[in-house]
């Protein structure tokens, strides 16, 4: 599959709500949350006002002339949380992409900028029975 990973642009900056929902992990055999659980404050940290603080930071992957993952991260009190200097990282690819070493590409670039802009380190969060947990290992997490 072709395709290509680039930094976020300022206008598809609300694409970002989108893809949180899409990260958010449904065990095998539950029902998804309502798509206004991203209003939730300790899902906001994720995406409000992305944009405005040099440490926010992001890319997304196209492929069939759409964007179909996004990666980022910033600064932010979250689930993985580890200090005020530590970048926190969420990433989001659609389920029909997952598969094709998009995600993989995108966490290799996402570390790249990251260490571009002077970060030494950053953060996630994952469930032990997220199927990205493989991933995240795969790239050193």
């Amino acid at each position: 599959m072709h395709y290509t990973i680039r930094e976020i642009q300022k206008q598809e900056y609300p694409l970002l709500d989108h893809f949180l929902y899409e990260a958010i992990f449904v065990p095998e055999g539950t029902d998804p949350p309502p798509k206004t659980i991203i209003a939730s404050p300790e899902l906001q940290v994720y995406v409000n006002r992305f944009g405005e603080s040099e440490d926010d930071l992001g890319l997304v992957a196209k492929a069939d002339d759409k964007i179909v993952g996004a990666v980022w991260c910033r600064i932010m009190n979250d689930y993985g949380h580890v200090d005020d200097e530590t970048p926190s990282l969420a990433i989001s690819l659609y389920k029909e992409y997952r598969g094709f070493g998009i995600g993989t590409a995108m966490m290799h670039e996402i570390l790249i900028l990251l260490k571009s802009h002077g970060f030494n380190q950053v953060s996630l969060s994952v469930q032990k029975a997220n199927y990205a947990a493989k991933l995240y290992r795969k790239v050193g997490f």
